[in-house]
């Protein structure tokens, strides 16, 4: 059934692989020890297999090894077969214990007992008990031997805990020496340190000395300006700077004041060959641009030439316009501020002598093109109109102010901007006054326009105020706001808040004096005339006509924060056109007539009343061409109080109150102080009172105003009240009515209040209230 060499399958122990040589066979062979020598000839004798201890082996739990057996030729054979299999596992596994066993490499405790001699027992008990004793014997030989073995761990333990203890012993040691060492050290590293130290400030106290002797050999050679041009000056100035301050620092030194004063003599020498080589070179470019400028006529090669070309031209001396850029920042920050320091003065004087060169050459290389700019202005005042000519001219002049400040700020490395110290940069730049417009100086547009202006009406003036202000001081919400637009802002307000505002001011104060304060009085002008298309104002009196104008015209050519802030000049025609209609007022009533015409209280209540709501509409902005007639009357009369009238009126004719009394500034004096006592100023209450009225009406204009105006209405009032009561008492006796005058008081106050039925309204109830009261203090007179 199968071939003879699988049944007569016999392993081969004859022969010896190499365990590095893989098998080849079909069966499954045990692999070789990796301990075994490689050559079989000198084999060490075979180790004794250890005896087995007292304690039974622990018994391999699993399956046995699988080996390859022999397949029975027969069923019959079958039996054979398992039984030689069965003895082969057991020798097996007796060889795996033997082996885990040599791992101890200890003798067994079993042969150690038989080759232990025990003492011949003469006894059979003797024996029993030798015998019976032989495991608890074999236990404390075992203890003996761990007990040895612990003394022996602990002996070593003990051994090298000495020496860790002289260990950290001479640890300590060193490092209580190394402590000290390195103490040691640190105090020679702090001397060397302040040593070292005190070598450099010797040898840098020495620099400043050192160094008088080389500065002074290269400012005094002969080619010492052309030092000016090369960035070793500015080391120059650098060094000299800081010897200065550390003269003026150490006055104790030996010889400080002398080596101070040579220091600061050649920081004037340094400074003074920088001026002149700077000025040399505007010079050598004068020469060459203001010919080229002289020759042509065209605008644009002019400003080509004035300012493309010469910034060209002087820019290419780097090396100078870097020392001259150094100095001037040396006494000026970037906004043109004074920096204080040791040697301030020094850089100021030369800072002010260059601007100065500079100033005089673009005067004088410009002056073709300003002397052009001149001519065009005069011929188109002449040909166009004034206000269009000086338009054009203030738009000139802004760019040019705009290209100079470009120019400046390239040169000079600043950008001068307004301030009110003596020794910054615009006041320095302010005090060269040229003809050449430039942003610190913009006086030349306002001599240039202001004879224009003298010679033309007042509201050209306030046309052209009124532009400058909207175009570029006020700049609409989607504007963007450029460099251009900021420059012209500065110097806008400089123009105004300098020159053109105060030529406005003193040209409103000559029309004031012209047409109020010495304007004659006209008959013809003093009657009112009936009102005309409903507008309060046209039966006004000729000379509040024309304070309301000038009024208006000023509101449009100021800001508001200027108008209406207590302005002098608002002030002047309020209170110019008050006198001038008290004037008029006492020329109506020295007629003494018993029904003058106009009536004098009346003429004072119409004008007073039209002047006091022109100036409650400019106050709060509201100017219009034709306001609505009377707008703030209603605040105007609210503010007098009517409603108290009839006890006022009562008090009055009966004597216990004075017309003084009912004004405001008499409510002043009567003004309750923090203890509830009335405030009459102490000693003559009449005295005090008068003062303090007297100061507020100096003081105010408007208060002025309302003083006068309460006088009027009650004036008035009174007068037709007693008319009323009189005519009243005629009719009764006649069986007839006081309807005579009253038609006359309607006449009268309809033709001065034409369209204003409130006015009317108000003044007829004030009458009756004057005479209801007039008719109460009679009866209780005659009832007394």
């Amino acid at each position: 059934m199968y071939e003879d060499s699988w049944y007569s399958f016999v392993p081969d122990h004859s022969h010896k692989r190499s365990p590095s040589i893989p098998q080849t066979g079909t069966g499954h062979r045990r692999r070789a020890s990796l301990l075994q020598q490689p050559n079989g000839d000198n084999q060490p004798d075979a180790v004794e297999p250890l005896e087995k201890l007292l304690e039974e082996p622990d018994t391999p739990i699993g399956p046995p090894e699988p080996t390859l057996t022999r397949r029975a030729k027969s069923y019959s054979d079958f039996y054979h077969v398992v039984r030689a299999q069965l003895s082969k596992d057991k020798k097996r596994r007796k060889k795996t214990r033997e082996r885990n066993l040599d791992a101890l490499m200890v003798e067994k405790p079993e042969a150690a007992l038989r080759s232990r001699k025990l003492p011949q027992l003469t006894s059979p008990d003797n024996e029993l008990l030798e015998a019976s004793q032989n495991e608890y014997l074999l236990y404390r030989d075992q203890l003996k031997m761990t007990e040895r073995h612990l003394d022996r761990l602990i002996t070593d333990a003990n051994g090298a805990l000495g020496l860790l203890t002289s260990l950290a012993d001479s640890f300590r040691d060193v490092d209580t020496r190394t402590s000290l060492f390195k103490a040691q050290c640190d105090d020679l590293l702090s001397e060397e340190r302040r040593l070292q130290k005190l070598a450099d400030e010797v040898g840098t106290d020495l620099h400043y000395y050192e160094y008088l002797d080389g500065v002074t050999r290269r400012l005094n050679a002969p080619g010492a300006s052309r030092l000016v041009h090369h960035e070793d000056f500015g080391e120059i100035l650098i060094n000299l700077d800081a010897c200065i301050t550390f003269m003026v620092q150490h006055p104790d030194y030996r010889d400080a004041e002398s080596y101070l004063a040579r220091y600061q003599s050649l920081l004037t020498k340094a400074l003074h060959l920088l001026e002149v080589g700077f000025t040399n070179h505007l010079n050598r470019i004068s020469a060459e641009v203001s010919k080229q400028i002289a020759a042509t006529q065209s605008e644009s090669a002019r400003h080509a030439l004035a300012y493309g070309r010469s910034e060209e031209m002087m820019l290419e001396a780097d090396g100078l316009i870097a020392n001259v850029q150094r100095v001037i920042r040396s006494c000026y920050d970037q906004l043109g501020r004074p920096i204080p320091g040791q040697s301030f003065d020094y850089y100021v004087n030369t800072a002010v002598n260059i601007f100065s060169s500079y100033s005089d050459l673009r005067d004088r290389d410009l002056r073709p093109i300003t002397q052009h700019d001149l001519e065009v202005f005069k011929k188109e005042t002449k040909e166009v109109n004034v206000e269009t000519a000086c338009r054009n001219f203030i738009k000139q002049c802004y760019e040019r102010s705009f290209n100079e400040a470009n120019l400046f700020a390239k040169i000079f490395s600043i950008e001068p901007q307004y301030n009110a110290d003596t020794q910054s940069a615009y006041s320095s730049l302010k005090s060269q006054q040229k003809a050449l417009v430039n942003p610190a100086n913009v006086a030349p547009i306002a001599l240039t326009l202001q004879p224009v202006l003298q010679s033309s009406e007042l509201q050209t003036i306030c046309n052209l105020l009124g532009w400058i202000t909207n175009e570029y001081l006020l700049l609409e919400y989607d504007e963007e706001e450029t460099q251009y637009s900021i420059h012209c802002h500065d110097v806008t307000i400089r123009l105004l808040v300098e020159h053109l505002w105060p030529f406005t001011d003193n040209c409103f104060e000559a029309e004031v004096t012209k047409s109020i304060s010495k304007a004659p009085i006209s008959p013809e002008h003093l009657k009112i005339m009936p009102v005309v298309n409903g507008v309060a104002s046209s039966n006004a009196y000729p000379i509040t006509k024309r304070a309301l104008e000038l009024l208006v015209m000023y509101d449009q050519s100021m800001p508001k924060e200027r108008s209406q802030q207590s302005s002098p000049v608002v002030f002047r025609i309020v209170n110019e056109t008050i006198l001038a209609l008290q004037r008029v007022e006492a020329q109506l009533k020295s007629t003494k007539a018993a029904n003058p015409d106009p009536d004098p209280d009346l003429f004072m209540i119409k004008n007073l009343l039209i002047l006091k709501n022109g100036l409650v509409s400019l106050e709060i902005g509201d100017v219009r061409a034709q306001p609505a007639a009377m707008q703030h009357f209603g605040q105007i009369w609210d503010a007098l109080s009517p409603q108290n009238w009839l006890g006022l009126f009562r008090g009055v004719l009966g004597g216990s109150l004075s017309l003084g009394l009912w004004s405001s500034t008499a409510i002043i004096t009567t003004v309750p102080n923090n203890n509830g006592n009335t405030n009459n100023g102490g000693g003559n209450p009449l005295r005090n009172r008068s003062q303090v009225q007297q100061m507020a009406l100096e003081q105010d204009a408007n208060e002025k105003l309302d003083e006068l105006l309460r006088q009027s209405i009650y004036a008035f009032t009174q007068r037709w009240g007693t008319l009323l009561i009189g005519a009243a008492r005629g009719g009764s006796r006649r069986g007839g009515g006081d309807g005579g005058t009253e038609r006359e008081l309607d006449e009268k106050l309809t033709t001065a209040f034409g369209g204003q039925p409130e006015v009317v309204a108000k003044l007829k109830e004030a009458i009756q209230i004057n005479a209801q009261a007039q008719k109460e203090v009679k009866a209780e007179r005659g009832r007394g």
